[in-house]
């Protein structure tokens, strides 16, 4: 199955508010398990997830690339027949004892790979993929729609 993009940001930030944004995501990671992206959108976090770090060097750019990635969760089957309802009361039970409570139902799809990039070219800074620097200078927002409503 190929992806799907469902955000892309890309604008030139001082470092600043390049900062500024990562602690904002950082911060988002902590308290909950959603990261926020554009005007109102949101992506739930798995409680383990993949990352990566590359730090590259390319005809006098460096360019560094932060990625987060997690499964999607399972869509919950529903239940088919009358006589199955005991037996999902206990799987419910014996659930809510371990503490596993069965959010697959509650939790919207989540993208296989959202990612975090900042690239420096003679001491700018650009982040791209993610929620915009919450300081962001006006006037030069770049590309800030989702994807394809450019």
């Amino acid at each position: 199955m190929s992806g799907m993009e469902i955000y892309e940001d890309a604008r030139t930030v001082s470092r600043a508010d390049l900062a500024a944004w990562l602690r904002q995501l950082a911060s988002q990671l902590e308290s909950g398990a959603q990261i926020f992206y554009g005007a109102a959108g949101a992506v739930a976090v798995a409680d383990q997830v993949h990352c990566e770090l590359e730090i590259e060097r390319e005809d006098g750019e460096i360019s560094v690339e932060i990625e987060f990635s997690w499964a999607s969760p399972e869509p919950a089957a529903p239940a088919d027949t009358a006589g199955e309802d005991d037996t999902a009361d206990e799987d419910e039970s014996e659930n809510e004892e371990t503490g596993d409570a069965v959010a697959a139902e509650e939790t919207p799809e989540t993208p296989e790979t959202p990612a975090v990039a900042a690239t420096t070219t003679d001491g700018d800074a650009e982040s791209s993929a993610g929620t915009p620097p919450a300081t962001a200078p006006t006037g030069t927002d770049q590309g800030t729609e989702p994807a394809g409503k450019a």
